[in-house]
């Protein structure tokens, strides 16, 4: 019977990679999604996965829909903590709604997407938990103090519960990318995209499918004895020891 993969903010750029990756790989894969229904729809029609919907700030919108998940395809092995979203402004004119909404998707939705499977993962003896920071969560970013703030709190959250669950079987590592080809990227305007490109060694952008091969990775059998773990995938951009 395939491992059950669920893979937040899954239907579009890097998860939507994520979730076609685990899937060629042989898992059955969920992939949550907040609003977008044409990306899901697409997903769904694409790569045979199942999709979801609901706010991975919510706790018990996670712990409802986790619930629905298990009964549907099974019990959640692998969680691929993904979602995120931007607000981005300088910190002294950033309203704390801002603040906030940020912190609530990138960080809260680690309590909120976490709490709710770890538990089946310890009983069963097999657990991978991939968390999805950034880049800025690693060196900062002017104009995103919430944002950096969030991902930066993803790192820590990693180390602590990876050295929980080692024991039971259960890795937890993070994937910290750079600047990578997707539709948010695209948006940059031109000019500031290629001052992004410039700072890059490798010169150019990250690929979502090069994040995606490093989550059917730690995902596998194979990565048990990976945990614990901040990754790097950004050409060279800023070289961090965790």
């Amino acid at each position: 019977m395939a491992r059950v993969a669920v893979v937040t903010g899954g239907t579009r750029g890097i998860g939507a990679a994520i979730s076609k990756g685990l899937k060629a790989a042989g898992y059955e894969v969920a992939a949550v999604y907040a609003g977008n229904e044409d990306a899901a729809k697409a997903l769904k029609a694409d790569a045979q996965c199942h999709t979801y919907k609901w706010d991975v700030s919510d706790p018990k919108a996670c712990a409802d829909g986790l619930a629905q998940v298990a009964a549907d395809i099974g019990p959640v092995d692998i969680l691929v903590n993904n979602a995120g979203i931007t607000k981005d402004g300088m910190f002294h004119r950033m309203s704390f709604e801002q603040w906030q909404a940020v912190l609530r998707t990138n960080l809260d939705s680690m309590f909120c997407m976490t709490r709710p499977v770890i538990e089946g993962m310890r009983e069963r003896g097999f657990g991978r938990i991939v968390n999805i920071s950034s880049i800025n969560g690693q060196k900062g970013q002017m104009g995103q103090a919430n944002y950096s703030a969030a991902k930066s709190g993803v790192i820590g959250f990693t180390k602590a519960l990876a050295q929980e669950n080692a024991s039971k079987g259960v890795t937890v590592n993070c994937i910290c990318p750079g600047y990578i080809d997707t539709d948010m990227v695209a948006a940059v305007p031109e000019e500031a995209l290629k001052k992004i490109i410039a700072a890059i060694p490798t010169g150019r952008l990250g690929k979502a499918d090069e994040i995606a091969d490093l989550v059917v990775f730690l995902a596998s059998e194979r990565a048990g004895f990976f945990t614990g773990a901040v990754h790097t995938i950004n050409g060279g951009q800023y070289i961090a020891n965790g």
